[in-house]
């Protein structure tokens, strides 16, 4: 098959790290599921970061965090957890490849930097690093517009 399909890309290791980003948010976030699930909902609409149909209980984040439910955890989500991750005093990296590249897509989908560089200095110091190579990957993919 041809390499640049999204199956085999960038975006499908964006796909398959979301699950993993729910799942960090709720292991080190404070508070029940159902909590957290509320705060990420309200907290996409107060960012602007989505618009969720309806807000999620614990049962639903804890079914996107399931390794297996990569195509469907809405891009909301993973924006607004990316979103809170960054910000917490626990400082949480990404587990692998696929959740730094999940990762980096969210950072670079919530900023809309003007370039690589913006985009990197804008990262919080400890994550510049370990998502050096996938925020490269993110804004390669996001320069031929298939990050729209």
């Amino acid at each position: 098959m041809n390499e640049t399909m999204p199956q085999h890309g960038f975006y499908a290791k964006v796909r398959h790290g979301m699950p993993a980003i729910i799942a960090r948010w709720l292991d080190i976030g404070r508070g029940e599921p159902d909590r957290l699930a509320l705060i990420l909902a309200e907290t996409a609409r107060v960012a602007k970061l989505g618009e969720p149909d309806d807000t999620p209980d614990g049962a639903m984040l804890r079914a996107w965090a399931d390794p297996q439910a990569s195509d469907e955890v809405p891009l909301w989500a993973g924006r607004t957890a990316v979103f809170l991750l960054v910000q917490m005093p626990a400082r949480p990296l990404p587990g692998d490849d696929a959740e730094a590249c999940a990762w980096a897509y969210c950072w670079l989908r919530n900023r809309n930097p003007e370039s690589f560089e913006a985009a990197r200095e804008a990262l919080p110091e400890h994550l510049r690093e370990p998502l050096e190579a996938a925020l490269k990957a993110a804004w390669t993919d996001r320069q031929g517009l298939r990050l729209v």
